[in-house]
């Protein structure tokens, strides 16, 4: 046996799941753009907030995570993409009460939409059909409160830190001229909202989608204490 050969045997991996999880990538590829979802955008948020009343209520219906495993392995169909915070506190599947492969999800904290980000959201729509991109903030977002605290303290922030904070800071200087009671409130919504326009403006690709109104762009605010998401 090789070294390659026996690096994939102690890892678990045969040659032959190997190769075939790189053809079903190749094949994915080589498909080009996914046939129509069957649902449409508005259809799709309307599945989100229907989901999350439920889990707001506590009604949340129980899923069996094995069921459907096999079917997963040859189709990848998401109702909605998401791009969320990568705080531990919220878990897009459990807020929006979607079974698994329903979401497909981008974090990152502070919910801000990077190169990587986006391509990862284009795609979802090109390739998988993903009728929606839900922009997804939430209360108490410790990357929003540290840039507020840069902006009113001069606060200095290790490692690569500042660098998120700099996506951060128009919409906390957004928020600042409005004079809100609750700047880190007003500043969450304000960074969704900002984040709302820069997927709706990328082009050529999602701008494109969503002129032909293939794709739906939506953002709201999860409340971690009562576990509602608001439309913003």
């Amino acid at each position: 046996m090789c070294e390659r050969c026996s690096l994939l045997s102690r890892s678990g991996l045969s040659r032959r799941r190997m190769l075939g999880a790189v053809s079903a990538a190749l094949a994915v590829a080589a498909a080009g753009p996914a046939p129509s979802t069957t649902i449409s955008g508005d259809e799709a948020l309307h599945r989100l907030i229907e989901g999350n009343a439920r889990y707001v209520a506590n009604t949340s219906t129980m899923r069996d995570f094995g069921a459907g495993r096999a079917s997963r392995v040859v189709t990848h169909r998401p109702v909605a993409s998401l791009l969320s915070c990568a705080d531990a506190r919220v878990g897009p599947e459990f807020i929006f009460n979607q079974g698994p492969g329903d979401l497909f999800v981008v974090r990152v904290a502070g919910n801000m939409l990077e190169q990587e980000g986006l391509a990862s959201l284009e795609y979802a729509a090109q390739f998988l059909g993903s009728p929606l991109i839900f922009v997804l903030g939430h209360s108490g977002c410790g990357a929003v409160d540290a840039t507020i605290k840069v902006i009113k303290d001069n606060a200095a922030l290790p490692g690569h830190l500042p660098e998120l904070i700099d996506h951060i800071k128009p919409a906390v200087l957004a928020a600042q001229k409005t004079q809100p009671k609750d700047l880190l409130a007003a500043s969450i919504a304000e960074n969704v909202r900002q984040n709302v326009q820069k997927v709706t403006a990328a082009t050529p690709l999602l701008s494109d989608l969503i002129a032909a109104r293939k794709v739906k762009v939506a953002g709201g605010v999860y409340d971690i204490a009562t576990g509602k998401v608001t439309l913003v």
